[in-house]
Formats: structure tokens, C-alpha cells, sequence
């Protein structure tokens, strides 16, 4: 599917437990090909879960955030390497030495996944962001973009942002990097934003130099996920 519409979309499998992700694939068959399992589905379904999905030939973006000390984060990327994951996450935040150790256990395994760091949730407003890091710190804006430039410079192969940052860091770091944009709701989507606060549609993520669109309950809480792809699909093809 590179190349068409359909390649773009990451489908997160925000689902309470593994019978229901089940439907929601089988609903999807032939139409997507990446999903998205968070900590939720895993902690529920676990690794047999993901070797499913895999064993389908279906790519799966495992979306768990590694922040841990670098020997840990290395040990969890080589767990997740041998499961065979296309795409896996990790925090920006955990410093150059947690991610060039990823890095270097992801490079070392038989079937290395692409690592993507995650710069600031796409839960906080600015508002939050200037809560957690404090008076006097960076914006949000320019903390998106200084942890994205670490994430690169430690091997990362992109990064997580909203659609609001992606501009700046395509700007900032050319076109080499995967950018990965959550928070994407279509603008026909009934669905609420699922706690994301800097969400775009698909079209505005994609001008602003996204390379996959994560779209979660705009396709999964409807009662033809294949139609709403359909739909999408038809909103961004070139």
C-alpha cells in the first residue's frame, strides 16, 4: 500500500480489550494496513496480541513510550525488535543517552523497528506545558522543536507531534525525519477528541509534513470504520 492514500493512516486500536481490536481489524481488512496498539491494549492483550497482527502481515506501531534509564529503554526496544514491531515509541525527554541506547539495541536486533520520540503530548495546551516545566522555560513551540533536534542527533528515525508543530520541524529538519501526528479528527468526525488538545484534520497534518496520520475514534467509534477510511482516504489523496 505505499505510495496511496492508505499507506498514511495509522489506525489506533484504542479499544478496551483484545476481542474488540479483533472486530475493528477484521472491519478494516484490506483497507489499512498500520495500527496503532497503546498501553492499554497491551497491557490487556499482550505480546500474542501484537505477534497476531504481524502474523496477518499487518504493520503495528507500538505505542508505549519507553522513559526509563537507558539500560532498561535498550532491554525494552530489543523485547519489542523480536516481536517484529514496524514502528515504536519512546520520550524525547529521556535524554540522548536513553535514546542512542535504543538506538543501538533496535540496530542490533534481526528485524530493527523504527524509533520515533515523542516531543510534548498532544494532551497539553501550552498552558500545561508552562505548568510542568515551570516559569521562565521554553514555550511549548520551541520545546517541540529543541527535543525533536536531540531525537535526531541521537538516531532517532522521526518523531511525534501534533500537526501544530510539524511545520516548524520540517522547516527545521528537512524532510528525512517520519513525523507522526496523532490527534487527527476529521472535520465531518462526530467523535470527541479522546483528550487530545492540538488536534488537526487530515488534510492540515498532511500540509503541514506529516508522513503517517494516527486516526483513532473517527474510524473506530463509527459503524463502518472501512467507510470512514474510505472517507478519509478520498479527503487526501493527491
Amino acid at each position: 500500500m505505499d505510495g496511496v492514500a492508505g499507506s498514511r493512516l495509522i489506525v489506533a486500536l484504542d479499544h478496551p480489550d483484545p476481542a474488540a481490536a479483533r472486530r475493528c481489524v477484521e472491519a478494516l481488512a484490506g483497507a489499512v494496513e498500520r495500527f496503532k496498539v497503546g498501553s492499554v491494549l497491551f497491557t490487556r492483550g499482550g505480546p500474542d496480541l501484537v505477534r497476531d497482527l504481524i502474523s496477518e502481515r499487518l504493520a503495528v506501531f507500538l505505542d508505549l513510550k519507553f522513559h526509563d534509564t537507558p539500560a532498561t529503554v535498550a532491554g525494552a526496544v530489543a523485547a519489542a525488535a523480536d516481536l517484529g514491531v514496524d514502528l515504536l515509541t519512546l520520550h524525547a525527554a529521556g535524554g540522548p543517552a536513553m535514546m542512542e541506547a535504543a538506538r543501538n539495541a533496535a540496530d542490533r536486533s534481526e528485524r530493527p523497528p523504527r524509533l520515533v520520540a515523542v516531543t510534548v503530548l498532544t494532551s497539553l495546551r501550552p498552558e500545561d506545558h508552562a505548568r510542568v516545566v515551570g516559569p521562565g522555560a521554553r514555550r511549548l513551540d520551541e520545546a517541540v522543536e529543541a527535543l525533536a533536534r536531540m531525537a535526531v542527533d541521537a538516531g532517532m528515525d522521526g518523531l511525534v507531534s501534533s500537526a501544530l508543530e510539524a511545520a516548524r520541524l520540517r522547516q527545521a529538519l528537512g524532510s528525512t525525519p517520519l513525523l507522526v501526528v496523532p490527534g487527527i479528527r476529521p472535520a465531518w468526525s462526530a467523535s470527541d477528541h479522546g483528550g487530545q488538545a492540538r488536534t488537526a484534520t487530515p488534510a492540515e497534518a498532511l500540509r503541514a509534513g506529516a508522513t503517517y496520520l494516527v486516526v483513532g475514534r473517527a474510524v473506530t467509534g463509527t459503524a463502518d470504520p472501512s467507510a470512514a477510511v474510505a472517507r478519509i482516504e478520498a479527503e487526501i489523496a493527491p
